[in-house]
């Protein structure tokens, strides 16, 4: 039989291997291998905690607010920070009386001494896959070695010398002795001066604080304060964004929509972004997995401000800050007047955020969870994972229903795909029979081949549409492995313990069994070379191509992909080893359906043809 394929088929092939194999590349330089950066860093984080949990210091200054002032149209809500002596986040605790804080979610509490919420962990979540690990510490106190916090305030109107409270103010607990979903907390301050000011704070199960600020008037003259709320950074966390994924300051300011602004960006612009008379929406910080924001009335306007203090000392490290500033809340005598806003503080779960949005109306609240630019598939797809992990329980299993969904979704292309490509196969001898006629005639032959397609009902271009058409999706449910904190930590079966995480084994130090550390570029996983194999074997299923260039980029395919892939997520390396095991099936079927041969058995022998010489075995046909 006479193997050699159409010139346009094979190009159309070979462009579409092309592109992957650059769409792969990319996807490795820019975004794998700063994901196992990334991972490292984190590590070397956790290392960092807990030496100083330990007790060791650090020797990082640490940073403090000093008592709020008017704040100026370009001017952030508490500016002012000075750098105070770091101590061990424990001591920097016991600087403060405190109301503790006990959900299902969150264990903390409230600083008596400033009003604060900055002492949270989050009691689901570990640092690492140990179960014994320390749980994510998200909030920490001003003189901790990473202070981060939320706060909210009044600021007086018009540069007046109304006492309001600060960061040195001490709370009396009117109500409660602990915060708890069943259970508010009111904290109440008096200046001295005839105002009284109210705190009281609630929390649910999960992740959000509400917060009422009331001023009781007890003096015979109107008093005006502008109400605020900030989130306060001190310091850049290790685990760095990169390109697929947004860390830093973010939020939904109004009509201005989305603002995401990354901490090199705000480190380096050297001044804050300001939205005035902003309406709806909330801002705050995020990282990977957590976030802490704060969420305004939704029908009152407000200034946002997002904005960072690039650090100039020695040791001293950068801060960052998103605030809101209200209009000012005019009190008259003995009058009581309040404002209302929410913190949320807590892991970026979509579907608590996206239930927050609905009952709240926040605007745009799901964006915290950085969807991407595929945001109109990434979040479906996120959602049909919910629901299939809903009913089997192991997001591993889920991963591979979820192929077979988007296999038959894809399906009428990948058949008419496979089918014009077998029946290509059966018009190879009259193809050959062209070339033949007219090969010293180019543009005949080129007419004639057409007129051949035409009249058969076959697109040559077939081949490369099933290909693009799924990249998206591809880079869609990478999105959804790396950025939804559902993955995190989410075991699959035997030796893979995290599907957000790469597969942890390598073939050169034989999985584990030779004593020995691989480099990170030898990370060769079970699951990669599962998926190697199983693109080795689809491939085999086409004849050999004519073009020996065209036939080494086909040899030595699987292999490259297979070290690309080591580094990726080990639920996208086994959703694509899946897909190319029914993608195997779905050919084989179709093959045999339209009489096309399937050449798999052939290119076995001729594969091993080297081995079997060595061995001094042969092939008993000859």
């Amino acid at each position: 039989m006479n193997s050699e394929n159409d010139p346009k088929d094979q190009n159309n092939l070979l462009f579409a291997i092309v592109l992957s194999l650059a769409v792969l590349l990319g996807w490795q330089y820019f975004f794998a291998r700063p994901q196992v950066l990334q991972e490292q860093a984190r590590k070397e984080y956790a290392k960092s905690v807990e030496a100083q949990r330990a007790g060791e210091a650090q020797g990082i200054p640490g940073v403090a607010s000093s008592p709020v002032a008017q704040p100026s149209a370009s001017t952030p809500v508490g500016a002012g920070q000075v750098p105070t002596a770091v101590m061990s986040r424990d001591d920097a605790l016991k600087a403060s009386p405190r109301l503790p804080i006990r959900t299902p979610s969150l264990e903390g509490s409230i600083a008596l001494k400033s009003g604060r919420i900055d002492d949270l962990i989050l009691v689901k979540y570990r640092e690492t896959v140990d179960p014994n690990s320390n749980k994510v510490t998200l909030l920490s106190p001003s003189g901790a070695p990473e202070p981060y916090f939320a706060e909210h305030g009044w600021v007086p109107q018009g540069g007046t010398q109304t006492k309001v409270p600060d960061r040195d103010t001490l709370w009396g607990v009117e109500k409660g002795d602990a915060l708890t979903p069943e259970t508010p907390v009111t904290l109440t301050w008096d200046n001295g001066e005839g105002l009284v000011f109210r705190r009281t704070v609630s929390v649910d199960k999960d992740y959000m604080f509400k917060v009422v600020d009331e001023v009781e008037n007890k003096t015979s003259s109107d008093v005006a304060l502008l109400p605020y709320a900030r989130v306060h950074r001190y310091g850049q966390p290790k685990s760095m964004a990169f390109y697929i994924l947004h860390e830093g300051l973010i939020g939904v300011s109004g009509v201005q929509g989305l603002q995401e602004i990354t901490y090199a960006d705000a480190a380096s612009s050297g001044a804050p972004k300001t939205i005035e008379n902003a309406t709806g929406g909330w801002l705050g910080i995020t990282d990977k997995y957590w976030a802490a924001a704060l969420i305004p009335d939704q029908k009152e306007p407000y200034r946002a401000m997002y904005s960072a203090v690039k650090g100039t000392a020695p040791g001293e490290r950068d801060t960052f800050q998103t605030d809101y500033l209200r209009g000012a809340v005019v009190i008259p005598p003995n009058a009581r007047k309040g404002v209302e806003g929410h913190i949320y503080a807590g892991a970026k779960q979509a579907t608590v955020i996206d239930g927050y949005e609905a009952a709240l109306g926040i605007q745009q609240f799901d964006r915290m969870v950085d969807w991407g630019w595929f945001y109109f598939i990434t979040k479906p797809l996120f959602w049909l994972m919910e629901q299939i992990n809903n009913v089997v329980h192991n997001f591993g299993v889920t991963i591979l229903i979820l192929t077979v969904f988007v296999k038959a979704a894809f399906y009428p292309l990948a058949n008419k795909q496979y089918e014009s490509m077998a029946r290509m196969k059966k018009l190879q001898p009259e193809m050959v029979r062209i070339k033949e006629n007219f090969k010293d005639d180019p543009q005949r032959q080129q007419k004639e081949m057409f007129e051949l397609y035409r009249k058969e009902k076959i697109n040559p271009l077939a081949g490369c549409w099933p290909i693009l058409l799924q990249i998206p999706v591809f880079f869609a449910l990478y999105k959804v492995l790396f950025v939804t904190i559902d993955m995190r930590h989410a075991p699959f079966f035997g030796w893979i313990k995290d599907l957000s995480a790469p597969d942890p084994t390598s073939l050169f130090n034989l999985f584990g069994l030779l004593p020995f550390a691989v480099p990170e570029f030898l990370h060769i996983g079970i699951w990669p070379i599962i998926m190697g194999i199983t693109m080795w074997i689809q491939m085999q299923l086409n004849p050999p191509q004519p073009d020996p260039i065209q036939q080494q980029i086909f040899t030595w395919m699987p292999l490259v992909f297979t070290f690309l892939l080591a580094s990726f997520p080990a639920g996208l390396v086994i959703y694509w080893a899946w897909s190319n095991t029914l993608s195997i099936l779905q050919q084989w079927h179709i093959n045999k359906k339209n009489g096309a041969e399937t050449h798999l058995i052939e290119n076995f022998k001729r594969t091993f043809a080297p081995l079997t010489k060595l061995f001094g075995t042969s092939d008993p046909k000859g």
